[in-house]
């Protein structure tokens, strides 16, 4: 999971599944987990994204600070490494520990970073209470408990549901960090972060359905170890690894140096809500046209390069304009329409590239590469600010865009596809190639492939050809 992971897309995909022929109807657990899960996710998130727009200005005044950008960026992507380093194997854990606990150790993990946070008084402090904070990295262990508590019918629902939780966090944490700043301050948002994150330990406990006593592995949704070569082999989907590690190095090096420049250009701190509002608004709403172009119209690969050209045209902007606020304004807005369009992408494309049964294993990857994104643009971000000033960050992220779009410009365009997957019917126990057979007849379906318990079967089919109902029929045995 995770930065936002396709709030707009993720409203798509719960759209169309409220117009799907077939559509089986979740039920009360599930819907209590997803609604559940996703607050737990979208908390985490919360702790992280409420402090980015803040974090460079009140690190750089704390002691130890004096001229040590480099400092300053790891303050901010600091956690980045830690998540990337235990995420999947905490998720991993989760099979044998079981999910709950998993996600009971990230949490207390996550608060005693964010407190450790608040009471910071040097710089290296701050970047090792970030570093515990990624620690607590609960995300794969999440999905691992949603996949366990839904069906395969309404898992890809159950997973919109923490996607557009994550992206209205963003959203909302963009505008609300500095009004948070001018009341309670940089340590009153870190323990806020961790009191509700102790909070959730009581919505985990007494919210959360119980979880299953025995865990079997979720193709869709977790990592397959003895994959993940497979995985990292595909050179289509280590072009989209590249994309997610460069827009997130790219976002956290932004942050490092945007707050200085409105600083400089007259907006005290507690004002530069007066910017990330209209940006993050105007930046969502004028996605949205793009990506259900892209996704209807089977234009994916022109919207996508569409947007890596507008987060480099507004990286461009913001080096080489001059110091005005309306200026930076309109980079801004270009930034998050472009941001928006690439972060509801490239989850979409990775699912549409990556095997049928192989879906999770490479959002895992995909998942750690962001993070190692996230690090790499805090450390490089604050080592070119210390040596380039703030236009050398603007232009050592415009360099990384400029790469990731002459890896995006020659890769092929994603097949459009759609992914579906079914409990099997009871009828095709033991015959599951008979039944694999009877899919690769039907109109449209490109792939079958099935679980290591062969209780559940991965459908790839073309998007504009495939009988979506034909297929839950056969499978079903209705």
């Amino acid at each position: 999971m995770p930065c936002i992971t396709a709030i707009f897309l993720s409203i798509i995909v719960l759209s169309m599944s409220k117009r799907s022929r077939h559509q089986t109807a979740m039920q009360p657990a599930e819907m209590r987990a997803s609604l559940s899960l996703s607050s737990i996710y979208a908390l985490r998130m919360l702790g992280m994204f409420l402090v980015l727009p803040v974090l460079a200005l009140y690190a750089h005044n704390l002691p130890g600070a004096a001229d040590n950008k480099m400092l300053v960026g790891l303050a901010l992507g600091m956690y980045g490494l830690t998540q990337a380093l235990l995420q999947l194997p905490l998720g991993m854990a989760s099979d044998r520990f079981g999910r709950k606990n998993v996600i009971y150790l990230g949490l207390v993990v996550f608060a005693t970073g964010s407190f450790m946070a608040a009471a910071a008084d040097s710089l290296e402090m701050l970047v090792a209470a970030r570093a515990v904070q990624g620690a607590g990295a609960v995300s794969a262990a999440v999905t691992a408990l949603l996949a366990d508590l839904t069906r395969e019918e309404v898992r890809t629902r159950a997973m919109a549901m923490v996607g557009l939780s994550i992206g209205l966090v963003f959203a909302f944490s963009m505008a609300l960090a500095p009004v948070m700043n001018r009341l309670i301050g940089v340590p009153g948002i870190f323990i806020l972060t961790g009191v509700l994150t102790l909070m959730a330990l009581a919505v985990v406990r007494f919210w959360v359905p119980a979880e299953p006593q025995y865990h079997r592995v979720h193709e869709d949704a977790e990592v397959q170890r003895a994959h993940i070569g497979t995985v990292l082999r595909n050179t289509q989907l280590l072009r989209l690894h590249f994309g997610i590690f460069s827009l997130h190095a790219a976002q956290m090096a932004l942050f490092v140096a945007l707050p200085f420049l409105l600083v400089e250009v007259g907006l005290v701190k507690e004002d530069h809500w007066q910017l990330y509002l209209p940006a993050v608004v105007a930046g969502l709403v004028l996605m949205v046209p793009a990506i259900i172009y892209g996704e209807t119209r089977q234009k994916l690969k022109a919207v996508f390069v569409a947007g890596i050209v507008a987060v480099l045209v507004a990286q461009s902007g913001l080096a080489f304009s001059v110091a005005s606020f309306t200026m930076i304004l309109s980079a801004m807005v270009l930034y998050f329409i472009g941001f928006n369009i690439l972060e509801a992408s490239l989850p979409s494309m990775v699912s549409k590239i990556a095997p049928a049964g192989l879906k999770g294993t490479a959002m895992g990857v995909y998942n750690t590469a962001q993070s190692l994104g996230l690090f790499f643009g805090g450390a490089l971000g604050g080592a070119v600010y210390q040596h380039f000033d703030r236009t050398g960050v603007f232009v050592f992220c415009g360099v990384l865009m400029l790469l990731w779009l002459a890896v995006a410009v020659t890769a092929p365009a994603p097949p459009a596809v759609r992914n579906l997957m079914f409990a099997v019917g009871s009828r095709w126990r033991g015959a599951e190639a008979e039944l694999a057979a009877q899919l690769k007849q039907l109109d449209g379906v490109t792939e079958v492939s099935f679980s290591a318990d062969k209780a559940s079967v991965y459908v790839k089919a073309l998007q504009r050809r495939v009988d979506e109902a034909a297929v839950a029929k056969l499978i079903l045995g209705a």
